[in-house]
């Protein structure tokens, strides 16, 4: 097969996929990247299936692990802190993600380059894909988004962040703000399909869970492991591209020499370095890329990556328990920014900066930061996503607004706004 038949084969997958009750899409979109095994993985139907909150959700996950020992994709939200550390949100939640979901899929299709493999399942469910009818992609209706701060009051909220820093409560926080839409009656599978090809990136996924839908175009890693190493990605740093190529370097330039960005990065590559240690053999912690410039067609990101050797003694789900939630959605230090991010949001984060993905049937896993994503429940018919960045003491809250508004663009062209 080739690229054009591979492309309208993952569309038709796709489609097939959103038919049933839960399933799973993990989309490289073809980046080269060295720790992803497959291009896409297309998980399926629900033969087993782990719905827990915070309290005892990560034991659970491991006892579901040991007992099935297979692949398993699943959503590990950010309100999981609290069974993490002693947190609590008290912000409404019209999305009502679980806290924790897993499920074993019937059905795991794998693609990687121009080849097809069925993982799971009757193989003879390619010819089935094959003859599937692609349903014709309904207008998007009329949507009025909505937010919860308006500049002014994202600017006051900034200002007061930052009398924290100057006290030395924090030295960094990544603070969010929610754009929604109530009376939202959407196509999740369409409009997934259009964020991807406005804003194709190499963590982007679909996540169905009954009536609730996670449509993501991530660039961000979280965490995966290959064999006994550990690999973290977190992203701080952005700069708006330019359809002038000549200008357009001059910004990554820019980007790659900010020492601003280049703070706020390595602020949380120290936080990432202290969280993995608490899994890895002693001296094996590294950065393997400090400051790397990657770009995606609406931004260039500052991406540092960060590595380890696990423990023999320190499973794989504890590993993952003890750097999440991730170093770049929180800010440092951890705890004391977590707090003051529940106490200045105007919205539980639910599922949003947590994190999907996938667990291997030898251990090994890969999961995305949930950024630059749709949230849908279609029976409340309420629409949600968040965007943030880091705010420092050097941080200038007009221009952080600004990076707000230039990390919704992709979502808002989507959205037809």
């Amino acid at each position: 097969m080739n690229k054009t038949e591979i492309s309208l084969f993952k569309e038709k997958a796709m489609q097939w996929a959103a038919s049933f009750e839960v399933c799973c899409c993990l989309d490289s979109n073809h980046y080269h990247d060295p720790y992803s095994q497959y291009d896409c993985l297309i998980a399926v139907g629900a033969a087993q299936e782990l719905k827990e909150n915070a309290g005892e959700a990560f034991a659970k996950l491991k006892s579901f692990y040991e007992q099935h020992h297979e692949w398993m994709f699943g959503l590990l939200s950010y309100e999981l802190k609290n069974e993490i550390e002693n947190l609590n949100t008290t912000h409404t939640d019209q999305l009502g993600f679980p806290d924790l979901f897993f499920f074993v899929p019937e059905y795991l299709i794998a693609i990687q380059g121009t080849s097809i493999q069925i993982l799971k399942g009757n193989p003879q469910v390619i010819d089935l894909i094959h003859q599937f009818k692609l349903h014709p992609v309904d207008d998007i209706p009329g949507l009025t988004i909505e937010s919860k701060f308006d500049r002014s009051s994202y600017i006051e909220t900034i200002n007061l962040l930052q009398s924290h820093i100057k006290r030395g409560d924090i030295y960094e926080i990544n603070f969010c703000q929610e754009f929604f839409a109530s009376h939202a009656a959407i196509n999740p599978i369409a409009i997934y399909h259009t964020l991807n090809k406005v804003s194709p990136t190499p963590f982007s996924g679909f996540f169905k869970l009954y009536d609730q839908y996670i449509l993501s175009a991530t660039p961000e890693r979280f965490l995966c492991k290959r064999g006994s190493r550990l690999i973290s990605q977190p992203i701080k740093g952005t700069a708006k591209r330019s359809k002038d190529e000549a200008e357009d370097e001059q910004i990554k330039v820019a980007l790659k020499s900010s020492i601003k960005e280049q703070a706020e990065n390595v602020m949380i590559v120290d936080l990432v370095r202290n969280d993995l240690t608490k899994s890895a053999v002693q001296g094996t912690v590294k950065v393997d890329e400090l400051f790397g410039i990657y770009s995606f067609p609406q931004v260039h990101q500052m991406i540092s990556t960060i590595s380890c050797e696990l423990r023999s003694d320190i499973h794989f789900i504890d590993a993952i328990k003890n750097t999440f939630p991730m170093g770049s959605m929180t800010g440092a230090p951890k705890i004391r920014a977590m707090e003051l991010i529940d106490q200045y949001e105007k919205s539980k984060r639910g599922a949003f900066s947590g994190s999907f993905g996938c667990i291997s049937p030898d251990g090994d896993f890969d999961f995305n930061v949930i950024i630059r994503s749709i949230l849908y429940h279609a029976k409340q018919q309420y629409l949600s996503f968040q965007v943030g960045g880091a705010i420092t003491y050097a941080a200038s809250a007009e221009e952080e607004y600004e990076e707000c508004l230039l990390k919704a663009s992709a979502i808002m062209k989507v959205l037809g706004k």
